[in-house]
């Protein structure tokens, strides 16, 4: 991995991991999360990395949802717009490609592995449920697996990237994953420069101990070479620590309310743009210059925003 001219910040700014009940800051209606984005971008990110949801928190799939989210982002920012494919492990994989197939953003997620993806755990932390869907939802966890067979990460290859010129932010969260998109790469469906998003402390997946990114790293030097960037993060409190990591290795850095709620031990996160700006400081006072969104363009062969597909109606 070269050491990266400027540093990417990635913002996931809702994700469909935590549930309403954590936090009265998590953004749910699309007029928060589009406000949520904005400040986002304005405190220093390149790219918003985007889930939707319903009215009640629920993760939501319909792309007429994306509808009233995606359009005003793209109006106000010159963002580059990181459409999920990962959904929730409760969503077909019809559904989970839904936003991005409507869209064709510049770049979307795309998980490299199935796995255990368990966060039953949020159920004995939380006291006073908002809505009855919440704690259910993170008790099924425990026994429903992600989903990322290679035929789903090959129709998503072909059908985003080949057929949609979107590229991918591949999210692994463990070692294996890795030799997963090499398998691709070396069949041509996936193409360098890759964008490789190391992913840390989900139960089921690799653990959130530095020697892990670092042992991550290697890997990925071994197998990409000069090919790729590298961007970390890791779920919970050691969100601000792995980035910081990720940055010192002269890689990219993503934060945002999807992977963590806080700011501070025991201090809850009033939005994403104080995650992006308290991660900003760190990194310039690494000695990095922060990327702007046409920087990133750059960096990682986007297509452009201008050949994102926004509907008309």
């Amino acid at each position: 991995m070269r050491t990266a001219e400027k540093v990417i910040i990635s913002t996931a700014v809702t994700g469909s991991v935590n549930v309403p009940s954590q936090s009265d800051h998590l953004p749910i209606t699309p007029d928060e999360i589009v406000t949520s984005a904005l400040e986002a971008v304005a405190a220093g990110s390149a790219i918003i990395h985007l889930h939707a949801r319903h009215p009640d928190g629920r993760p939501a799939w319909q792309a007429e949802v994306y509808d009233e989210i995606v359009p005003r982002i793209l109006d106000q920012t010159d963002a580059v717009i990181n459409i999920t494919t990962g959904g929730s492990s409760a969503m077909t994989m019809e559904e989970r490609l839904a936003g991005a197939l409507r869209f064709a953003p510049e770049l979307a997620s795309l998980n490299m592995g199935s796995m255990n993806f368990v966060y039953s755990g949020i159920a004995d932390k939380v006291t006073d449920w908002k809505h009855d869907w919440e704690k259910q939802y993170v008790l099924n966890t425990y026994s429903q697996p992600f989903i990322n067979s290679f035929d789903r990460i090959e129709h998503t290859l072909r059908e985003l990237g080949e057929g949609l010129g979107t590229r991918f932010e591949y999210e692994c969260y463990d070692i294996g994953h890795l030799y997963t998109l090499a398998h691709f790469a070396e069949r041509g469906l996936a193409k360098p420069p890759f964008l490789i998003q190391g992913v840390f402390g989900i139960l089921g997946g690799i653990g959130a101990h530095h020697e892990n990114l670092t042992h991550m790293v290697a890997v990925a030097d071994k197998l990409f070479g000069d090919d790729y960037s590298f961007s970390a993060f890791a779920a919970g409190r050691a969100q601000m620590q792995f980035a910081t990591h990720s940055a010192w290795l002269g890689g990219h850095v993503r934060v945002g309310l999807e992977d963590s709620l806080w700011i501070g031990k025991g201090e809850l996160a009033t939005s994403n743009a104080q995650q992006v700006t308290k991660m900003r400081a760190v990194v310039e006072d690494l000695g990095r210059q922060i990327a702007t969104p046409d920087d990133a363009r750059r960096m990682l062969a986007l297509k452009g925003a201008e050949r994102v597909s926004v509907p008309t109606h």
